[in-house]
């Protein structure tokens, strides 16, 4: 993907960071870095809302929006939803979203109040609220273990689609434990073999755009690779 900014939101211990070899942000509110760091990184010891509220949050990235980003912060679907908002408005339309966490493989590990070693949430409802109102997005759940992972693609910082809907699209999927998981997401029936997925001629296509003003039938045809 070779990207030139990377953002992550749940640094955790910084297993995940210490794979990054560019400029990096790392937001969460209790970190304890116990992994080696290679990259200039400026780490944040605060909440994703927060962070996101200063008037420039990304301001460590000297004017260069973000390349790709990790959401793996609090593990409920209103946190990831306005994680992924807040996130896009920085992007690269060439960038990649991570979300993690998404493909839970029972109900337990699902659920809103934690209850296991491996725990999802009910981030999961994201993706679909994603397809509902941002058919412009391309969204590829990945095969990872133990959670899965979403990829989300072809993003518009200036879409304001989800904050004009994100009370609705809450109000429409929220629910008490025990959650109901749908059967292609407890299965993975569409999620992506990670290996297969990484060596798609397509990330090569997203640098070269980055360095563009990508048009957004630029961006969709080189997507296309990917869904085609």
């Amino acid at each position: 993907m070779q990207p030139r900014t990377y953002l992550e939101i749940g640094v955790f211990t910084g297993s995940s960071l210490g794979l990054s070899r560019t400029r990096s942000i790392g937001v969460d509110p209790g970190y304890t870095i116990t992994k080696e760091i290679q990259c200039e990184v400026q780490l944040h010891r605060t909440t994703s809302d927060e962070f996101f509220s200063r008037p420039d949050p990304i301001a460590f990235f000297d004017g260069v929006p973000i390349d790709l980003a990790f959401i793996d912060g609090m593990h409920l679907a209103e946190f990831a939803l306005r994680d992924f908002m807040n996130v896009e408005k920085h992007m690269s339309p060439a960038g990649v979203v991570l979300l993690d966490d998404m493909l839970p493989r029972n109900s337990l590990e699902a659920a809103r109040d934690r209850r296991t070693a491996a725990w999802a949430g009910d981030v999961f409802k994201v993706a679909d609220i994603l397809r509902t109102y941002r058919p412009d997005l391309t969204i590829i759940p990945v095969n990872t273990s133990p959670t899965g992972t979403v990829l989300v693609l072809g993003l518009d910082p200036f879409s304001r689609v989800l904050d004009d809907n994100y009370d609705a699209a809450l109000a429409a999927c929220l629910a008490p434990d025990p959650q109901v998981v749908p059967e292609e997401t407890l299965c993975r029936t569409y999620a992506a073999d990670p290996v297969t997925l990484m060596a798609s001629p397509v990330w090569a296509k997203l640098v070269g755009l980055r360095k563009k003003n990508v048009s957004r039938a630029a961006l969709d045809k080189a997507l296309g690779t990917l869904t085609a």
